[in-house]
């Protein structure tokens, strides 16, 4: 039996590099899974400026810059496609009927109907008197204030009686002028002023047109004279409706 020399075995020599590799490939693998579990925060593009991180240039660059007090930015309006149409004029018109003064003082013609030649015509509707000349002219009319009541029928009379002065019935005043053309129940009709009792107007002159007298026509004393100078004994006298 031969005898060899004992060889010692072998010495084995790390391999520094592969282990290195394999230390470096290791980390990166667990510090993948740790990242992929949310525990080792990574990079993403979920956290690249959160917390106190500072924006990068290029975004800063985003912002726009305030417009300066000098130089004020008005934003324009666009005119609506649409033109709005203008509010309607309203015409106001008055709907109250005329007044009684303005009703009064029309239908100052001489009615038809009222006779021919020289003559007194007075109008109960209308409370109206016309002097009236032979030609058939009107030379004068005006308002008067007829009776309250239903004593004077339409027709043709005659101036019979005439007094410069004379006195109403039961102290019911002193009139003027009086022409008297018919006679009512008590006392004579006719033509006079405004009657006045304790030197006071029984009414005003602005009532003439309406009737306020207890038989007989008032006018005003300028009218009075002009019916007095007018209408001497024997005048024409024709009464309306």
């Amino acid at each position: 039996m031969s005898k060899h020399r004992l060889e010692p075995p072998p010495r084995v020599r790390p391999r520094v590099g592969r282990i290195a590799a394999a230390v470096v490939s290791l980390t990166v693998t667990v510090v993948a899974l740790l990242g992929g579990l949310d525990v080792i925060p990574l990079g993403g593009a979920g956290s690249a400026l959160e917390g106190d991180q500072t924006p990068t240039s290029a975004t800063a660059d985003l912002k726009a810059d305030p417009p300066t007090g000098s130089d004020p930015v008005t934003p324009k309006s666009t005119p609506s496609s649409t033109p709005t149409p203008a509010a309607p004029k309203t015409t106001t018109t008055s709907e109250q009927p005329p007044s009684d003064s303005s009703a009064r003082t029309s239908g100052t013609a001489l009615p038809a109907g009222s006779g021919s030649g020289r003559r007194v015509v007075f109008s109960m509707s209308g409370q109206r008197v016309w002097l009236v000349d032979a030609k058939g002219a009107t030379i004068s009319t005006y308002l008067v204030s007829g009776s309250l009541t239903n004593n004077l029928k339409p027709g043709k009379y005659d101036v019979y009686s005439r007094s410069r002065w004379a006195v109403g019935i039961d102290d019911s005043g002193v009139m003027q002028y009086f022409v008297r053309f018919t006679r009512g129940d008590n006392a004579a009709i006719g033509f006079h002023s405004i009657p006045t009792k304790d030197g006071k107007a029984l009414q005003t002159e602005k009532q003439l047109g309406t009737p306020q007298s207890h038989g007989c026509i008032r006018q005003k004393l300028s009218d009075a004279v002009r019916m007095w100078g007018f209408a001497q004994d024997g005048t024409d006298v024709v009464v309306l409706a």
